[in-house]
């Protein structure tokens, strides 16, 4: 069954795979940049005629090895040619690469243009022609190590050029991009119950467009001229002009579905733009745009989404007029538009939005880093709520007191150091044993767990300190009471710390030293980011300079990325997890790590015995095991405390001349084998590695530095 892959601009691989899904697409993967799927050629086709965020449906046509461009030149000329192109047609290369020894891409591309130019002039004594714009066969190269992977591109340019828009104004938003911003907000659900949708800030219209044609159920490539397929001589035709003739019955039936779509835009040239390109798209009517400021814009027809993509201020605005526009469009939401859904797309992150979002997510315009913000408006006025009462107990306000205290010395220590999560409680007193950490990102959170209470302690009197505890902690803290996230820790064994508590998905960008991190605080008892291996963290940043970075038991890659923040030369986190590694994923390309970072989904003891085998060496390794593990996917059990030894020693053979191994455990009772470590340096930083925060707790973790004797 062929093989395909999607491209897509980055963070919205979960949306273009829940499209390819719904278009019947097997074996669908999400990965860097992009979507994996299989299918017939039918699929590909559908994924080119109405997928609404993809850029690029590549069909795979071979992977073969390619060491240098004598291998690269060889392994295309293998392929036959004349199956896919005439020879007296045009084509043209595109290649892209990760680490790989051939790093110049323009080359690799001459080299399979040159492989299969010369095919075609020994067996004919004619050949292909190059064609930049629209040729016959758009071919693309991905290098990753050795391997190189060629395809077929069916669109043959970007899908996000719908076709319909010919006058773009300053800063435009790519058509994709804006069906991304409208899918997050869940458009499609509000315009299937007549919902209303309106732009204040309009420009050349795409974000109104894009809601047209989903609200219509018209297929975004309905309009393009050009097909990368059709000079391809493995094109079906049967195949596409049945696709085209069903797409053609669903697009005149769900005119009559468009509900009320509004746009409003003060230049009277955007205004012109905005109608010219509807009427290209075929929606001529069906969108209502008035010129005017947006501050004079009020609410028509049933609730709906109100979306904007207002001014970022790299290309349109200063800074201090954006924040007054900001203020002012948040005003006319909250003041206008209750019983509305909200969407803005934020270009400009630092500026505040007077209301808070109900979600957000990250997307790229291009290199540019932005934010969707989603908000559900008041139906009603807002009234001030009475506070609620505080807890009036003598053990309350002694946890008041402290907490009080703590916000206080505590938080300018954080403050001084530039720490934006850290411990602010930590069972101080022993009738509230809670752990209180505070993140702060956009705003404040604070997640709190409790120490399970021992056997001994009445269950009745536990519960009502948890409850007064839960009541007081929003009003010492000053957070709102959906800020506070509340798990109950207990004893841990085996891979129970990293199982799902929840599903509610959601993540919450937090900053440490530098790097950017993404925490959920529902679905796991921990959050994604481990607060007391903030040093180690760290360390391992000013470590990893110029050095190879192996992460073993990876987790979410918070240490990777700190590794690649130090200038390490390249990176590989091995965890059994697709989840974490996902995270991780999500970790790396947050902070703009895209190329030299290998995520290995292993079990970390069988991937060392192979790593042994292939001679793989490392300048930094991060060994930060569970204290025990029985995962069905793993060949053998690991109990840290007895296995320690030979795991450590596994991890030290990876080591370069000089190389460093940095040795960390959460487990209380670990007791270092010395013995088991002969051959090998070892300097205990558990007391340098343990944060200010954590220091009433010094068991809480245990690190070394290990190092092979010469």
């Amino acid at each position: 069954m062929p093989k395909f892959f999607a491209t897509t601009p980055r963070g919205m691989e979960p949306l273009l795979a829940g499209e390819l899904q719904a278009m019947g697409a097997t074996e669908v993967e999400t990965d860097r940049s992009g979507v994996w799927f299989a299918g017939e050629l039918e699929i590909g086709y559908r994924a080119c005629l109405w997928s609404r965020t993809a850029s690029r449906i590549l069909l795979e046509l071979a992977r073969f090895p390619a060491a240098d461009s004598q291998a690269l030149y060889h392994g295309v000329g293998q392929l036959d040619w004349e199956t896919h192109l005439a020879p007296e047609g045009t084509l043209a290369v595109d290649c892209t690469a990760g680490e790989t020894p051939i790093n110049h891409t323009h080359f690799a591309a001459l080299r399979v243009k040159d492989a299969i130019v010369d095919q075609f002039r020994q067996a004919h004594g004619v050949r292909p022609s190059v064609e930049l714009a629209r040729p016959d066969l758009r071919l693309h190269l991905h290098l990753a190590g050795e391997e190189a992977t060629l395809s077929l591109d069916l669109a043959g340019e970007s899908l996000h050029r719908r076709g319909y828009r010919q006058e773009g104004l300053a800063a435009p938003l790519k058509e994709n991009l804006a069906a991304a911003i409208l899918l997050r907000a869940d458009w499609p659900a509000i315009a299937q119950r007549g919902g209303s949708l309106l732009d204040p800030l309009c420009g050349s219209g795409t974000l109104l467009i894009e809601g047209a044609l989903m609200a219509a159920d018209s297929p975004p490539g309905w309009g393009r001229t050009y097909w990368g397929f059709e000079g391809w001589k493995g094109h079906q035709p049967k195949i596409w002009e049945a696709l085209l003739a069903e797409a053609g019955q669903r697009r005149a039936a769900g005119r009559a579905h468009i509900p009320l779509i509004r746009g409003c835009d003060a230049d009277p040239q955007a205004i012109r733009a905005a109608r010219a390109n509807a009427a290209r798209a075929g929606l001529e009517g069906a969108i209502q745009f008035e010129q005017g400021a947006f501050a004079q814009v009020g609410p028509e027809g049933p609730a709906g989404l109100v979306v904007a993509n207002p001014p970022y201020g790299e290309r349109l605005g200063q800074e201090r007029e954006l924040a007054r526009l900001y203020l002012q469009l948040g005003e006319v939401l909250k003041e206008r538009f209750g019983g509305w859904q909200a969407a803005l797309f934020a270009g400009n992150v630092e500026l505040r939005i007077p209301l808070r979002p109900r979600r957000s997510y990250t997307l790229y315009n291009g290199a540019l880093r932005c934010r969707l913000l989603i908000f559900s408006l008041d139906a009603t006025p807002r009234q001030t709520a009475p506070p609620p009462p505080v807890p009036q107990s003598p053990g309350a306000q002694m946890l008041r007191n402290r907490l009080k205290r703590n916000v206080r010395l505590t938080g300018r220590w954080a403050q001084r150091q530039g720490i934006s999560c850290f411990r602010l409680y930590d069972a101080d007193l022993p009738e509230y044993a809670l752990a209180v950490d505070l993140y702060q990102g956009e705003t404040t959170w604070a997640h709190v767990q409790e120490y399970q209470a021992p056997t001994e302690v009445d269950e009745g009197k536990a519960t009502a300190r948890r409850e007064e505890a839960l009541a007081l902690l929003p009003l010492a803290l000053e957070i709102p009471p959906e800020h506070l996230f509340f798990k109950m820790r207990r004893r841990q064994r085996g891979k129970a710390q990293y199982e799902k508590q929840a599903a509610e998905g959601r993540f919450y960008e937090v900053r440490e030293g530098g790097c950017r991190f993404l925490v959920n605080f529902t679905d796991y008892l921990d959050t994604g980011l481990f607060l007391d291996h903030r040093l180690t963290r760290a360390l391992i940043g000013e470590l990893a300079g110029g050095r190879r970075f192996l992460n073993l038991f990876g987790y979410t890659g918070t240490a990777t990325v700190h590794a690649a923040l130090g200038g390490a030369m390249s990176t590989t986190t091995v965890d059994l997890s697709r989840t974490y590694l996902d995270w991780a994923q999500r970790n790396l390309t947050l902070n703009g790590f895209e190329r030299g970072n290998d995520l290995v989904q292993a079990d970390c003891l069988e991937w060392l015995r192979q790593a042994e085998r292939e001679r793989r060496r490392y300048g930094l390794i991060f060994l930060d095991p569970p204290t025990f593990s029985n995962s069905k996917r793993m060949e053998e059990t690991l109990d840290i405390q007895r296995d320690h030894g030979e795991l450590i020693q596994g991890a030290a053979r990876l080591l370069e001349p000089e190389g460093i191994l940095l040795f960390s455990t959460n487990n209380r009772r670990f007791k270092l084998d010395q013995e088991a470590l002969a051959g090998l340096a070892v300097e205990d930083l558990s007391r340098k590695t343990l944060p200010e925060d954590f220091a009433r707790n010094p068991r809480i973790h245990q690190c070394w530095r290990l190092e092979r004797q010469s």
